[in-house]
């Protein structure tokens, strides 16, 4: 039964019951997020009802690591504590804790680590606790700020890219409680890369227990029958109780391991599909989660709470949602079960309920008051009476909230933090200290700025500045371009200048990040820096060593020197890395880079939401594509440009609708109707009803529209395939008659998913005229389409007219012609008519093959049969070999190799080779390099070829429905493609993946 039905069923017409439990005491501390290790929002003080506001201290508006998840707001707001008559709170921004007078609002100290701090800081016996995505967790004096001890959580202090800032491979995204004199905290957001959970000793700082294992558990995934290595995630608070820490997974439901031993107890991820958040509160004998209640002892699933901010009072709860506040009460209520015995099970009782509109975004219990904070505003509720008892706007929405010594702080998603208690109103205002010109005498670095931006251009992305000193060239960086700066120093004593300065300039944690480290040996990420400096030798000192491995392939510049003499030097394409210019990798539709590079096993280089509104991850959008250094991808309303090595966003070009029609569950898009864009050494082609535009690369500014041919019947055609080979631009004209059927639920427009043509064309992409046009005597099915060897290859055949109903089958199958045109004149070079059953083409141009089969997946139309492959001699049409083979995806060519799911065959001969490949779920097809496939089994799965062995995972995140991971580049990239979907993956990211290794 769920609770709501249970509440109405057992509702309390008064309102007491809650309050005789609610002894009000003083001066009771508010030491960590929330109070409590079991996250409660609960303390026995008391708040006066009469609150006026003392001062207000605005810092910079947060930076959170996922602004767009409802699911993992841990960050909106910078949270703060209180005790000793301090408070504190963590800057995401600055990866800073300052420390204010909780009287005055006056800061008293401020401490810095190297990347963002995400969770509040804890207090205990006067030491704070703070743990970093920098991969620590550090102990220091309350009250002075001054470092006691810190422990790194991971193996090493190795650095990536994540949500736009340098962080370590294993941030402390897990955050600290403290129980008994036990302090517990946590380590690593993506299981593979692994995660670490810590039982400490809160006074020395020694570890009582590790579990390094939880990460990489073998278990099922969010999908039914999913199953992969991918474990335990560490993102949110954790909670505390006398037998169990709590680790919040993220986007997923608790994890549990035994506070004693430290050992893994369960993670019900799959059974709980759909279900989960960052935030954990412990009440009575359940752990609520994102709305729902489960069991701590098994962690089983009890019932669903509703949506809103909830607060644990003892024996009960307080609820505030966006219409309400309202306050229940836990019993013991008696049912029978199925066979009539008398059973008795936790249930709550529903008490109080007040209309109070907009709050729901955190709520605290302060003795008998619930203060609740929402949008603009926050309110305190008698709880007694049910009546709002006093209430007041603040800036932002108030995702913080603490109280002490008859003090209420609010912190907002917008900097703010307001203090408020009782007496008259001060409303004194605290701003940070400011200094918009911190160097004097910065001649020689404005000099140096000039040269630099002058000879290289680089205004976007990350500088690195390696022996930084005091921040002076980092300075003036920040002002000259967009870029985020990282400066990297070996003196603590310049560390800590260089971070005052650009702080007080407003730069800190915005534009630039200052890391305590030897410029020599800095363990920061490869390939990421689109430029490298060094302020050192702007005045004649050495330059340092070991930049070239952090400089971006594909033009990262090294600038060096001293004024009037800075030498550049530019690094060139990345040896081995190949590229993914199309739907299937390139124009022959082999769906496999060129690249050399990727193999396994694979590791983090950056992560970030990107903000891009995607299509539902069941409509088969367009696979993204790369060229040299630039990974593009397409979204429901836009095409987006993005640095492949950093996750920097380079432009993004408005197409309004441009995917809609794929917005839906059908499971058709470009596994019929094939991509609707490619790219070319210089330009993005972008093919969209009846013209195609020519999108500059670099600048994102278009160049030119092309207008399709028209019908045969006259009227404007619709542009179908797409493709650019050789200094030619190749497109089709779509049947807009033959529509096939939606293969899972309708939802897109199927309609404009159109997946054969009547024509063939080629176009001059400098003049726009027409070099050549086939027309078709039948039909053209767009995966049939393959460029390659200077060869166009083409089936037209007539369409299976079945493909059009949801039930259809095979039935009169008619066979076609397999014709080969020259690329450049559109001149037959051979037909073959011979049974020609394929739905796809493919062409090794490098052995002169062409390879016929089909395109079994799941959720294929009733046409593609399967069970077929055949080869063709390339230059004039003869058949092979032709063999039967069991396969369900899409046939892949891979040097001398076919794979398929299924098996693999010599492209020459059709003989079988060995391919021990198996897969967990996914509905995508595979993707391919060199040495690495890649595809979804379950999260990200990959199978190195050389190793020839087993499936291994990339886990925390899902890919799409067809092809959105690619090997390419060097490595592999993945815009998120989860769109639509609930399934509790920890997280929804675009990410890039890096051999390991592989400088």
């Amino acid at each position: 039964m769920h609770f709501a039905r249970t509440l109405l069923k057992l509702r309390i017409p008064h309102l007491a019951f809650a309050l005789t439990f609610l002894a009000p005491i003083v001066n009771a501390d508010w030491p960590m997020f929330r109070h409590d290790a079991e996250r409660t929002g609960y303390t026995p003080e008391l708040l006066t009802e009469k609150l006026s506001l003392q001062w207000t201290h605005h810092s910079t508006k947060p930076q959170p690591a996922w602004p767009r998840s409802n699911r993992k707001t841990f960050d909106f707001a910078h949270q703060p504590i209180a005790a000793n008559g301090m408070v504190f709170f963590n800057s995401s921004v600055e990866g800073a804790v300052r420390a204010l007078d909780a009287v005055t609002g006056k800061r008293k100290w401020i401490f810095y680590t190297q990347s963002p701090v995400r969770f509040a800081p804890l207090f205990w016996k006067g030491q704070l606790f703070v743990g970093s995505d920098d991969g620590y967790l550090y102990c220091l004096d309350a009250a002075t700020g001054k470092l006691h001890w810190k422990l790194r959580a991971g193996p090493n202090d190795e650095m990536v890219l994540g949500n736009g800032r340098l962080v370590s491979r294993w941030m402390v995204r897990g955050g600290a409680a403290i129980r008994d004199g036990i302090l517990y905290f946590a380590a690593g957001i993506w299981p593979t890369e692994g995660v670490y959970v810590y039982a400490l000793n809160a006074k020395t700082g020694k570890v009582i227990w590790k579990n390094d294992s939880s990460g990489s558990i073998y278990m099922g995934q969010p999908h039914g029958g999913a199953s992969a290595a991918s474990g335990v995630s560490s993102q949110g608070y954790l909670a505390v109780t006398d037998k169990r820490v709590f680790v919040a997974t993220g986007r997923s439901v608790p994890a549990a391991f035994d506070r004693t031993t430290g050992k893994f107890q369960y993670y019900h991820l799959q059974s709980n599909t759909a279900n989960g958040g960052s935030l954990i509160i412990v009440s009575d004998q359940f752990c609520l989660n994102q709305g729902t209640a489960f069991n701590r002892a098994s962690g089983a699933r009890a019932d669903r709470l509703g949506s809103g901010a909830i607060a644990a009072i003892p024996g009960g709860l307080v609820r505030s949602s966006v219409n309400d506040i309202a306050t229940f009460k836990w019993i013991d209520k008696d049912f029978l079960d199925r066979k009539g015995n008398k059973q008795s099970k936790r249930a709550l009782v529903s008490g109080i309920k007040t209309k109070l509109a907009g709050l729901g975004a955190e709520t605290i219990v302060a003795g008998t008051h619930a203060i609740a904070g929402g949008k603009d505003k926050v309110a305190m509720l008698d709880l007694k009476t049910g009546k709002q008892i006093w209430g007041a706007q603040v800036k932002g929405t108030a995702y913080g909230l603490a109280t002490t010594d008859g003090r209420l702080f609010v912190s907002t998603n917008e900097g703010y933090l307001y203090c408020f208690s009782g007496g008259p109103r001060k409303a004194l205002v605290i701003q940070p200290e400011t200094n918009l010109t911190p160097y004097v005498a910065n001649e020689k670095f404005v000099s140096v700025t000039k040269d630099i931006a002058k000879a290289t251009g680089t205004t976007k992305g990350f500088a690195l500045d390696l022996g930084c000193g005091e921040g002076r060239l980092v300075f003036e960086l920040a002002k000259a371009s967009d870029l985020h700066i990282i400066g990297v120093e070996s003196d603590p004593a310049k560390v800590a200048t260089a971070r005052a300065k650009l702080t007080a300039a407003g730069l800190y944690g915005t534009r630039v990040t200052i890391i305590h480290s030897n410029p020599n040996t800095a363990p920061l990420p490869d390939y990421f820096a689109n430029l490298v400096v060094s302020a050192r030798t702007v005045t004649g000192g050495k330059a340092p060593t070991n930049a070239q491995r952090m400089l971006r392939p594909y033009g990262g510049v090294y600038a060096v020197g001293k004024p009037d003499s800075v030498q550049h030097t530019t690094r060139g394409a990345l040896k081995g890395a190949g590229s993914w210019t199309h739907q299937y990798s390139d124009p022959a539709n082999t769906t496999c880079s060129d690249d050399q590079l990727v193999k396994g096993p694979l590791g983090m280089l950056w992560f970030r939401d990107m903000g891009q509104e995607m299509t539902s991850r069941h409509g088969r959008a367009p696979s993204p594509l790369y060229s040299r250094g630039v990974l593009f991808s397409e979204g429901l309303d836009s095409l987006v440009a993005v640095d492949a090595y950093n996750g920097t966003k380079l432009w993004e070009y408005s197409l309004p609708g441009i995917l809609r029609a794929y917005h839906g569950d059908d499971l058709m898009g470009t596994s019929g109707t094939g991509s609707n864009y490619c790219v070319s050494d210089d330009s993005v082609y972008i093919r969209r009803d009846d013209h195609c535009l020519r999108i500059d690369i670099k600048t994102g500014k278009l160049i030119k529209k092309f207008i399709a041919p028209k019908a045969a019947n006259g009227k404007p055609g619709t542009w179908g395939y797409i493709a650019f080979v050789d200094g030619q631009l190749f497109g089709s004209l779509s049947n807009p008659k033959h529509v096939v059927t939606y293969r899972y639920v309708a939802g897109g427009d199927m309609k404009k998913q159109l997946t054969e043509s009547t024509s063939f064309f080629a176009i001059d992409p400098a003049t726009g005229k027409i070099d050549w046009r086939y027309d078709a005597k039948d039909s053209l099915r767009h995966n049939t389409i393959a460029i390659g060897g200077g060869n166009v290859l083409l089936i037209d055949r007539p369409v299976a007219l079945y493909d059009r109903r949801r039930d259809g089958k095979p039935k009169g199958e008619r066979p076609g012609r397999l014709i080969s045109l020259y690329a450049k004149t559109g001149e037959k070079m051979w037909a073959q008519d011979k049974d020609i059953y394929g739905t796809v083409n493919a062409i090794s141009a490098k052995h002169g093959v062409v390879v016929m089969g089909y395109s079994p997946t799941r959720f294929k139309l009733a046409s593609e049969i399967g069970g077929r492959l055949s080869g063709f001699r390339l230059r004039d049409g003869k058949r092979l070999w032709d063999i039967k083979a069991g396969y369900n995806s899409r046939p892949m060519i891979n040097d001398k190799t076919i794979y398929a799911q299924g098996g693999a065959w010599d492209v020459l001969t059709g003989k079988p080779r060995a391919f021990n490949f198996k897969r967990s779920y996914g509905c995508g097809v595979l993707a391919s390099s060199a040495n690495l496939l890649v595809y979804r089994s379950a999260t990200l799965g990959y199978f190195d070829l050389a190793e020839n062995s087993k499936t291994r995972n990339f886990g925390g995140m899902r890919p799409g429905c067809w092809i959105n991971a690619i090997p390419a580049g060097g490595l592999v990239l993945v815009p998120d493609a989860s769109a639509s979907c609930r399934c509790s993956y920890q997280n929804r990211s675009w990410i890039a993946l890096k051999p390991s290794g592989e400088k």
